[in-house]
């Protein structure tokens, strides 16, 4: 299931167009009912200032070299936020990315990881995959050091993995937000073959995961927040912030925080202290 761009970039755009109305857009209505939601390709080129077949050409993917000036005005037309423009460029350029390297954390991180014992603290990189963890990181999603280095991969976890799926309150949103992540991923390394084995289980076992990804979300792991249910500790709110790295920027450190004061703040530390005498590894 390697990334189909030209592919990608079709659904990408269609699914984009489907979710802008025209009257919002300043399009007269002729009245009648539309047989597909959103702009039409004519109407997105009108708006967007391009002809019809060059807006159709870059939609089907005939070519990968259109000119930022066409991109831009596509992208503010459909109101794409940041990330979404972004994987607008790289879709619809030419992609000569070098070869997926085997994924390392410098030994200075996972000290800054060890430093941050009172609240949980990860780094992910590509595909989601968790490369270090602190125990109490482990003691809240599960206890990484205890799986294969190839199971260490959070979308699999929280898709496939009963006890993870049970974490959530809001296991659904969850779902999605890792089919959005993954995509981002896939465009990134469109070569990469474990993401495309990757895509090819989840989709495969789950309708879940696979309804996700046919809504074509984009999310950046960038900050937010989830309610847990931990079996031992109860529910609590944890949000989190991730921070990349300049020099790995696919790898993202992810710490949680929560609020002081708090029921949650106060299972946090039951928690941390579970964890200690569970002597949960790193």
């Amino acid at each position: 299931m390697l990334l189909d761009r030209r592919a990608e970039l079709g659904e990408f755009l269609r699914s984009r167009r489907a979710r802008i109305n025209p009257d919002e857009a300043g399009l007269p209505d002729y009245g009648g009912r539309r047989r597909v939601p959103g702009l039409r390709r004519e109407e997105l080129a009108l708006l967007a200032g391009v002809s019809v077949d060059h807006y159709v050409r870059l939609e089907q993917g005939r070519t990968l070299h259109f000119s930022e000036a066409v991109l831009d005005a596509v992208a503010r037309v459909l109101r794409l936020d940041g990330t979404e423009r972004e994987h607008l460029y790289r879709l619809a350029r030419p992609w000569s990315g070098p070869a997926a390297e085997p994924q390392r954390v410098r030994p200075a991180l996972q000290r800054l990881l060890d430093s941050a014992g009172d609240v949980p603290a990860y780094i992910v990189g590509r595909n989601v995959d968790v490369l270090a963890w602190n125990p109490l990181a482990a003691s809240l999603i599960t206890d990484f050091g205890a799986l294969p280095v190839a199971e260490r991969n959070l979308a699999r976890l929280v898709v496939l993995d009963e006890g993870v799926r049970a974490l959530y309150a809001d296991w659904p949103a969850k779902v999605a937000d890792v089919a959005a992540y993954l995509r981002l991923d896939a465009a990134r390394h469109p070569d990469d073959p474990y993401t495309a084995a990757l895509l090819a289980e989840l989709t495969e076992a789950s309708p879940q995961f696979r309804a996700a990804w046919a809504e074509h979300g984009l999310k950046d792991k960038t900050h937010g927040s989830y309610v847990y249910r931990h079996p031992v500790v109860g529910e609590l709110e944890l949000s989190f912030e991730a921070l990349r790295f300049p020099d790995e920027p696919d790898q993202a450190l992810v710490m949680h925080i929560v609020e002081a004061g708090s029921a949650s703040e106060t299972a946090l530390r039951l928690l941390a202290a579970w964890a200690a005498d569970e002597g949960v590894r790193r």
